[in-house]
């Protein structure tokens, strides 16, 4: 197998690598992603044929997730759903395969949602329908969000929402492992809701080409448009610090997550004075040889403070690399466009919550 580190990879399926060796993998990819895409194929058309069974709980599922791999701002989202149901008293319950976990233990998306929203269990099972019985069964959940979901296909859902990242909308064009697409993109016909990530980072006329290739494959799905808006900075013991207080000074960023070139371009919209930004794998667990090494990189540039992602901070758990504080840029989704028709499509599934039985009331009295 082919032994080619992330960034270098992205770089050969993007077609910014011209070389002869470059050209040569793109190559004997190619038969690798007519197989898996092939195979994508098949199961999807063995669910829609129900050769392959899915299962419909009791109460509403409401799935996000994407076509591409890596980061395209789910975990936002999801928590911005969360909240929506909360402010309407709804019991809500995140489930996701988890991704990228040690054993035993949460990967870096459920530890930050954890701390976003306290009051929301996440449950994280490979087994998304033995996690969604669970929170049925024990937690008298109200509703499921299923984080990265889209592919998932065993539990039926009430709502499929996609988002398409403006910065790799189609994955380079091609299915893995030649480009980032997790499915020929025929499959975002399952969707009910298409949200454009990041939209604020392309111009107009590059949003209008992307809707325009997606509208055909979904002609009745609801289009949104967000960005993901910085709010504030955060450190591992709990103190903020507002965005302008990194400003002026030499500042040094590094992550671990699908999409650096999306939390780059959020950092240079701060204006802040980035005088070096390093790239770890997607869910890269940190280690103590890290640790070792951001703190003598950050004293050798002479940064005066670090930044990273909270996914990033959660797993790091210090406030401080060496003499050089350690801050997490905390962000929020933000709707460009397209929020009243969402809202109108939860508030039809808050109706579904408010005719069925309250299971939590239930227990009780029975």
């Amino acid at each position: 197998m082919l032994n080619i580190d992330p960034l270098a990879y992205l770089r050969i399926i993007s077609h910014e690598d011209y070389s002869l060796l470059a050209t040569a993998v793109r190559t004997i990819l190619l038969p690798a992603e007519f197989a898996y895409a092939a195979a994508m194929r098949l199961r999807n058309l063995a669910y829609d044929l129900n050769c392959l069974k899915t299962v419909r709980l009791d109460i509403p599922v409401v799935s996000v997730g994407n076509l591409t791999l890596g980061g395209t701002g789910k975990t936002p989202l999801v928590a911005w759903l969360a909240r929506f149901f909360r402010q309407h008293n709804v019991r809500v319950t995140i489930i996701s395969r988890g991704y990228g976990a040690a054993s035993a233990s949460r990967n870096d998306e459920a530890k930050a949602l954890e701390s976003l929203l306290p009051d929301v269990p996440h449950l994280q099972n490979p087994d998304r329908l033995a996690a969604a019985q669970v929170a049925t069964q024990e937690l008298a959940t109200q509703l499921i969000i299923l984080d990265d979901a889209f592919q998932h296909r065993r539990l039926a859902r009430d709502l499929d929402i996609v988002l398409v990242d403006a910065l790799a909308p189609f994955g380079y064009g091609h299915v893995f492992p030649r480009g980032l697409l997790r499915e020929p993109l025929s499959g975002i016909r399952r969707a009910q809701v298409v949200v454009l990530s990041r939209a604020d980072l392309v111009d107009q006329r590059t949003r209008d080409q992307i809707r325009e290739r997606i509208r055909p494959l979904v002609p009745l799905a609801d289009w949104a448009e967000v960005r993901h808006a910085p709010t504030l900075l955060v450190s591992a013991v709990g103190n903020h610090l507002n965005l302008e207080g990194l400003q002026g000074i030499k500042v040094a960023a590094f992550c671990g997550i699908g999409n650096p070139e999306g939390f780059r371009r959020t950092l240079k919209q701060l204006q802040y004075n980035l005088v070096d930004f390093r790239v770890f794998p997607d869910h890269h667990a940190y280690t103590r040889q890290d640790v070792h090494t951001l703190t003598e990189w950050l004293a050798q540039i002479k940064a005066q403070a670090a930044i990273c992602t909270e996914k990033d901070l959660v797993k790091i758990g210090l406030d401080r690399l060496g003499n050089i504080p350690l801050w997490a840029l905390r962000v929020e989704i933000k709707f460009l466009s397209g929020q009243e028709a969402i809202g109108n499509r939860l508030g039809t599934i808050m109706e579904k919550i408010r005719l069925r039985p309250d299971p939590l009331f239930s227990a009780e009295t029975g």
